[in-house]
C-alpha cells in the first residue's frame, strides 16, 4: 500500500530536503524555484523522455549555470518539479520516502549545476 501525505506534509519533506544542503551548494543556487506537482504532465513525460511504464520523480527545467553567459537575465527562473504520486508509490516507509525525496531534490539541483544524467551516473548517484 502506498503511503499517502498531505501535500502540505510533502511539501515539508521537500523544504527538509532543500534546508539540508551544504551553504557551499545553496548559496550558488541561482535563479531557481522549486515546487513540487501531484504527478508529471503527458508534456512533462515526452520532454523528459519518459517511456511507458517508467516513472518520473523530479524534473528540472530551465538553463544550467554552466550553460549561462554574462547576457543571462531577464528570464523566467528555472524550475525543479518534485512529484508527490509516483515518490509515494514507490516508497515502502515514511523514512523511505524522505531519503528518496531528498535524492531527487539533490539530483535535479544537480542538473542546475550542470551535471547530467550520464555524469551523475558515473559519480554512483543513482
Amino acid at each position: 500500500m502506498a503511503l499517502e501525505l498531505t501535500p502540505q506534509e510533502f511539501e515539508a519533506l521537500v523544504a527538509e530536503a532543500l534546508d539540508s544542503l551544504p551553504d557551499e551548494i545553496a548559496q550558488y543556487m541561482d535563479n531557481v524555484e522549486v515546487v513540487v506537482a501531484w504527478r508529471p504532465t503527458g508534456t512533462q513525460l515526452r520532454r523528459a523522455g519518459v517511456r511507458a511504464g517508467h516513472l518520473l520523480l523530479g524534473l528540472y527545467e530551465g538553463v544550467p549555470l554552466t550553460q549561462r553567459s554574462a547576457s543571462y537575465g531577464f528570464v523566467p527562473p528555472d524550475k525543479i518539479t518534485i512529484f508527490q504520486e509516483p515518490l509515494q508509490r514507490i516508497a515502502r516507509s515514511k523514512a523511505d520516502l524522505k531519503e528518496r525525496v531528498r535524492r531527487t531534490v539533490i539530483h535535479e539541483i544537480a542538473h542546475h549545476f550542470g551535471i547530467s544524467d550520464e555524469r551523475l551516473r558515473e559519480l554512483g548517484a543513482y
